[in-house]
């Protein structure tokens, strides 16, 4: 298994002035359709259709476990056919967000805009607890969420179930 050391941050606005002024560099734009196949309150597994602006689509397989700043996950890539056998029949409702990828100061971002949601968060993934403890969020960053458990994508996808 591997860590999953991030943070999550509200986000007012889409940072389109620090783009401008290359104050962060675009690395690139996926839509993401995110599904959870089964959970507990500290497991969860999930699949996801990943697709590039260009209409190439990647699929993966993941599991994560435990809660907070640092998490164990394991991901794997599937096929298109296998994601379809998983959700065939299912019914369930897909949570759907466009991710930005942005770099800046050795860092790099990943705004999450959601579409069934009025909701921009970004997330900043660290190589190891001291970094990320040791991160000074920039001033278009929104307040931290991380320990917030309205905002965890799995607690949105239950809700999105729910309507």
């Amino acid at each position: 298994m591997g860590a999953e050391i991030e943070r999550k941050y509200l986000l007012p606005a889409f940072p389109e002035a620090e783009l401008a002024n290359h104050t962060l560099k675009l690395v690139s734009k996926q839509y993401i359709y995110q599904t959870y196949l089964a959970f507990s309150e500290d497991q969860e597994i999930r699949v996801r259709k990943l697709v590039d602006p260009t209409g190439e689509k990647h699929f993966t397989h993941t599991f994560k476990s435990g809660h907070g700043m640092m998490r164990e996950e394991v991901e794997y890539s599937i096929t298109e056919s296998i994601y379809a056998q998983l959700l065939e029949r299912s019914g369930l409702i897909p949570l759907e967000k466009i991710r930005t990828t942005l770099e800046a100061d050795g860092h790099t971002y990943e705004i999450d805009e959601y579409k069934q949601i009025d909701l921009m968060v970004v997330e900043v993934e660290f190589p190891d607890l001291s970094a990320a403890e040791a991160f000074t969020p920039p001033a278009w960053f929104g307040r931290e969420l991380g320990a917030e458990e309205e905002f965890r994508n799995k607690t949105m996808w239950i809700k999105l179930q729910e309507r």
